[in-house]
């Protein structure tokens, strides 16, 4: 299987966050990447639906022979990551565990933030799987949601004053418990990590797209399955593009998040493998 892709899913484009930190530790590999754009978002769904939606990204995926599957969607790996698993033929690396190991790693104060969307805070995924990890160590974790992220981030309002304004305020209580640590709970906030680090000085802000790519290079290193340089030369990233609808600003938000052009995605109908 080591020349097999690895497989990306999200509900929607936000998973390219993921998607570039994997071409940086791993850009030897094949990908193929998966957003549910007809259906974005999943936070408003309810679990059920967010697994049968879970569900038909996996069986894509296996359909499409990957040897690691890679859940770049908060939501899913809060809710339904256990049914990735257990369908699922080949390894599978969520969100959340690589950025809690990581935020335990990192806080000296042990205090630590999560910001996220709704159904990422409220399924309290993080702080749960935090404490978990903590062996016995009382961690405190403060929780934050922050809705007006996302449409700020794929308009492209990085560093417009109103997003300033609108991160002080969500800011604002995670500075009060003197937090040291801040995960970024959605695949879209590593786009403002700048802004972040101005608000907070100081803090250590972890991307749970990296943590994961960084846990998959060891994965795939302990079963030998790493295409290495020697192996292949790569001019660009191979990536196959997959989506369930193509937005208007697809290929302009696409290109923020990779850092480069992405070609025409192919259209995938994911209520084919809902049986």
């Amino acid at each position: 299987m080591k020349n097999n892709p690895i497989g990306v899913f999200d509900s929607g484009i936000g998973g390219l966050s993921v998607l570039k930190q994997f071409i940086r530790f791993l850009p030897f590999e094949r990908y193929i990447y998966l957003g549910d754009t007809a259906r974005v978002p999943y936070g408003n769904r309810s679990p059920e639906t967010v697994k049968r939606y879970a569900m038909e990204s996996t069986k894509f995926m296996l359909e499409h022979d990957v040897k690691l599957i890679v859940v770049a969607c908060n939501t899913v790996s809060s809710v339904a990551l256990d049914v990735v698993r257990e369908l699922s033929t080949v390894p599978v690396i969520g969100m959340i565990y690589p950025a809690a190991v990581a935020a335990l790693r990192a806080t000296v104060n042990k205090t630590i933030g999560v910001i996220g969307t709704r159904a990422t805070i409220n399924s309290n995924a993080y702080t749960d799987e935090i404490k978990k990890l903590s062996d016995g160590d009382k961690i405190k974790v403060i929780s934050q949601a922050c809705p007006l992220f996302v449409p700020i981030i794929e308009e492209g309002w990085l560093e417009h004053p109103a997003t300033r304004l609108i991160s002080e305020e969500y800011l604002a209580s995670l500075k009060e418990e003197k937090i040291d640590t801040l995960v970024l709970g959605c695949t879209h906030y590593p786009l403002l990590k700048q802004l972040l680090t101005e608000i907070m000085p100081g803090i250590s802000l972890i991307d749970s797209g990296e943590h994961a790519a960084v846990m998959a290079v060891r994965m795939l290193a302990e079963k030998e399955n790493l295409i290495e340089e020697k192996d292949v030369y790569v001019q660009k990233p191979q990536i196959e593009f997959f989506v369930s609808d193509v937005p208007s600003t697809f290929y302009d938000v696409a290109q923020r998040f990779l850092g480069f052009g992405v070609e025409s995605p192919s259209i995938v109908n994911l209520n084919d493998y809902s049986k």
